[in-house]
Formats: C-alpha cells, structure tokens, sequence
C-alpha cells in the first residue's frame, strides 16, 4: 500500500515561555517491508537548529532547539509518504525449538534482547498468558493469535488522548482502555511467558472518514521470523496496513513531542490531526 499521512500538532502555553530542546519521533521507519519515500518536518517558531540522529533502539529522531525567545505557541507539521508491501504476515519458518513454550534463546540473543524480556512484568498478564498457553497446547503461534483475539474480544476501546498506559492488571481487571493499554497488556503477558516484545507507536489504514490518530501495537521477537506485530486493539496480525514510526521496549520512549521549558512554567494545550490517506 501507498500512505500519505500528515500528522500536524499545536501547543498553544497561557503564558510566555522559553523552550528547550525538544526531541520529535515522527519519521516513519525504513526497513525492509516499509520504504520512506518522502519526509517533511515543519517547525515554527523555526528552531535555531535541528539534527537527525538515530536513538538507541535504531529509531529516527529529529532533535531540535530555539535561541531564547518568548512565545506562545509552537506548531508542528510532518508529512511523510510511505509504501508497504508485507501483504501475507505469516511468510516465515520459525526456528524447530521457537515453536513451543518454554521459550529459551540462545545466551548472545537474550542478551540483546534482555529489556524486552524483563521490563515490567504482571502478576494479572502472566496468569492470562498462562490459561492461554494451556488452552492451546503451549503452541507459540496460536498462543499470540489467541491472546491478540482475547484481548480485542473482551476489552472496550476508550479514548484517552495523553497520558503513560495504565498498569496490565487494570486494564485487564476492567476490560477497558486505550490502543496503548491493550498493547501493554500483551506485552506483559507475552513477557511473562518469555517472549521478547516492544511496543511500536505509528499509524493505521482505518476508515478516512472516521476521525484518525496515532496507533499503537506491539511486536514480538520470534526466533526464525524476527520481530511480528500484533495489534490487539484490532485483533489482527500486522501487514501492510500499518506504518511504523517508532519501536521500543518502553512505550515512553515512542512519544511523538518531548521537550523541556528553559524559562515558564505554563501547561501547554495540545490539539492534534492525523490524516492518513492510502490507496
């Protein structure tokens, strides 16, 4: 598929203030599956300066700062067009010791993979992930189809525009949340059988005349296939219906804006649009 997507962002402060540098995470990735043709970053006020670098987990990030100058309002504009090709998500072969629990990789590979194995366990997601993996004869394959079903099946979509996802336990006990919850949730059950996962921030297909914002899912290390998103909140398999901006094993670490004030201390108020067009 062919995307256009033009993600725009206001932060409109009650007072004057003096920014700091500021980190923005909203080129798409370049990778195998998914190919960048175009990226445009519009910032005003026009920073001083702006370097693109990639961060630690290999995502882009675009870093930029302002002389000491008031305002009151900062505008942000990213325009990308992407293509994706991954039409069939289950054209692989996993390794013979990948395709049932318990998951054991090999010492050099867990030690890469060490943050996405170990962050933020929960007692709640690990029993779930257990019932599952039970029910489905510890198959690796079936247990992360039934658990992206599960999830999707007993859990209602809420809207809640900012804010961190709430801990697995919550979500799970009140089977409701947000994109960002449900990916956590996965995560940590995925987790507590072993399996390494990242939570992916990035746009979805979806309806263009519904109303669009940025999508969250997950992506799980399979030895043999490599890393393969799962999105619960659709219940479905990651293919070329997805643009993946950023991936981490913290979902902190995907934030579209984060910066700093060097002078105030006013709350901004943000308004957002997502536009994805595909065809």
């Amino acid at each position: 598929m062919r995307f256009t997507i033009v993600h725009a962002t206001i932060y409109t402060y009650p007072q004057a203030v003096e920014l700091g540098p500021h980190l923005f995470r909203l080129c798409p990735r370049s990778m195998g599956e998914q190919q960048v043709s175009s990226f445009d970053l519009q910032i005003a006020p026009e920073p001083m300066g702006l370097n693109q670098t990639l961060d630690a987990e290999g995502n882009v990030v675009m870093r930029c700062w302002w002389s000491e100058t008031p305002m009151i309002k900062l505008q942000v504009t990213a325009t990308s067009e992407v293509r994706t090709t991954c039409t069939n998500p289950f054209n692989y072969l996993l390794d013979p010791w990948a395709t049932h629990f318990p998951i054991d990789y090999p010492s050099f590979l867990k030690a890469i993979l060490y943050p996405y194995l170990y962050s933020d366990l929960d007692a709640a997601a690990t029993q779930l992930a257990q019932e599952i993996a039970m029910a489905v004869d510890s198959n690796v394959i079936q247990f992360l189809t039934q658990l992206n079903l599960q999830i999707n099946q007993s859990c209602h979509y809420q809207t809640r525009p900012t804010g961190q996802p709430q801990p697995p336990w919550l979500t799970w006990q009140k089977k409701q949340g947000t994109c960002r919850d449900f990916v956590w949730l996965f995560m940590a059950a995925c987790r507590g059988m072993g399996l390494a996962t990242r939570f992916v921030s990035g746009y979805e297909a979806g309806d263009p005349s519904q109303e669009q914002t940025l999508h969250a899912w997950a992506e799980v290390y399979l030895p043999g296939a490599g890393w393969r998103g799962y999105d619960p909140t659709m219940g479905l398999v990651v293919c070329d219906r997805h643009v993946a901006i950023a991936a981490s094993a913290w979902p902190q670490q995907t934030q579209p804006i984060s910066g700093s004030l060097r002078s105030g201390s006013s709350s901004p108020l943000p308004t957002y649009t997502v536009s994805v067009h595909s065809q």
